[in-house]
């Protein structure tokens, strides 16, 4: 006999992270939740003109919604009881957009299913709302802060006040690197190196949860810490690339070629 695992009975906050078609009237859709981590649901009849999903399961809008329960043990999909806009969000546009579905890649290829993060959860909805309207410098601080809050909860983001090879305090003026597979280390000759006080200061933000004063102490570093960080979400992804990133780069290719 085929047993049903029960769903929550309360709403989930939730955000859409990506979706697919299912049949010529139902989506698949992978959903990022406050409660549960990231769950797939089947939305039949959502994309139906008169369906009351499909408005509301478009990415970077919260939502509140309930899930039935899936059919046996070993399955994961929920069937989509429904879906409501779950307040108001200000929705990014042009390179934001862009950097909104960079957040949605990395979470649906560095999440495991039904494993929750709320300090992610809430780090995301953070991180969107200082996309909108932020200049670039803003911006670049912001993913900077949400890859390191994201490394930290999935446990891949070592101690940055601690030199990992030796366990020694980090030194606010000496130079480190920071490395996938060794962590943090000091950097050699010529490597382009992250000072220690900045280290302390990222380090600082984490142990509090303080999104605002991560994101002040990312802007303070610079692009010091972007290729530290896409080399390892790379290593840790084990791909090279994003989609996102390529999307960009033609975008970008395109833009210069216009202007000549």
């Amino acid at each position: 006999m085929t047993r049903s695992r029960r769903a929550p009975a309360a709403p989930l906050a939730a955000w859409v992270l990506h979706r697919w078609d299912w049949s010529e009237s139902s989506l698949i859709v992978d959903l990022f939740t406050r409660e549960l981590g990231r769950v797939v649901v089947v939305a039949r009849g959502a994309k139906r003109p008169t369906s009351q999903l499909r408005p509301v399961l478009l990415p970077f809008q919260r939502l509140a919604v309930t899930l039935g329960p899936v059919a046996g043990e070993a399955a994961e999909v929920h069937p989509l009881r429904s879906a409501e806009w779950g307040g108001e969000a200000p929705l990014p546009g042009g390179d934001a957009l862009l950097s909104g579905f960079y957040l949605n890649e990395l979470l649906l290829k560095l999440l495991a299913r039904q494993d929750p993060h709320p300090r992610l959860f809430d780090a995301y909805a953070a991180t969107l709302a200082s996309l909108a309207g932020a200049d670039d410098a803003a911006a670049q601080a912001a993913l900077r802060a949400f890859e390191l809050v994201l490394l930290r909860e999935i446990g891949l983001l070592p101690d940055l006040a601690t030199v990992t090879t030796t366990q020694q305090p980090v030194q606010p003026h000496a130079p480190y690197a920071l490395r996938p597979q060794a962590g943090v280390v000091g950097a050699a000759p010529g490597e382009a190196a992250i000072d220690g006080a900045t280290l302390l200061a990222l380090q600082r933000a984490l142990d509090v949860d303080a999104l605002g004063a991560l994101q002040a102490a990312c802007r303070d570093a610079g692009a010091r810490l972007r290729a530290p960080l896409r080399e390892a979400l790379h290593y840790h992804l084990g791909t090279p690339v994003l989609r996102t990133r390529e999307v960009l780069r033609d975008l970008q290719r395109l833009l210069a070629e216009a202007r000549r």
